[in-house]
């Protein structure tokens, strides 16, 4: 006959044969924030000009393919980086993410 202090041990052993450990907590390491750069051709202090800059440079900047970099190239001069905006394709999300990255 089973006592009380074996029925407890062959219960937990059955638990974590049967499966029991997916219900332990997972722990999982947690990735320290990073922000995405511009594929490496660009270093993070130095900002893509928008009047000045190729279409290779241009293409580089996060969000921003060969089409829009060929409408950006259509809409200079900026004398604001707000004129950016103006873009068709430029909406206020990738706007914000440009911002540090590009000047007039």
């Amino acid at each position: 006959m089973l006592d009380e202090r074996r029925l407890t041990w062959l219960l937990a052993a059955l638990i974590l044969v049967g499966g029991g450990l997916s219900l332990w907590p997972r722990v999982r390491p947690r990735m320290a924030p990073f922000r995405l750069e511009a594929s490496g051709l660009l270093e993070p202090a130095e900002r893509v000009s928008l009047n000045r800059a190729p279409l290779s440079q241009l293409e580089a900047l996060p969000g921003v393919g060969p089409v829009l970099a060929r409408r950006i190239v259509a809409h200079r001069p900026y004398l604001r980086v707000e004129d950016l905006k103006k873009v068709p394709g430029i909406g206020e999300t990738l706007y914000r993410r440009l911002l540090p990255l590009i000047e007039p």
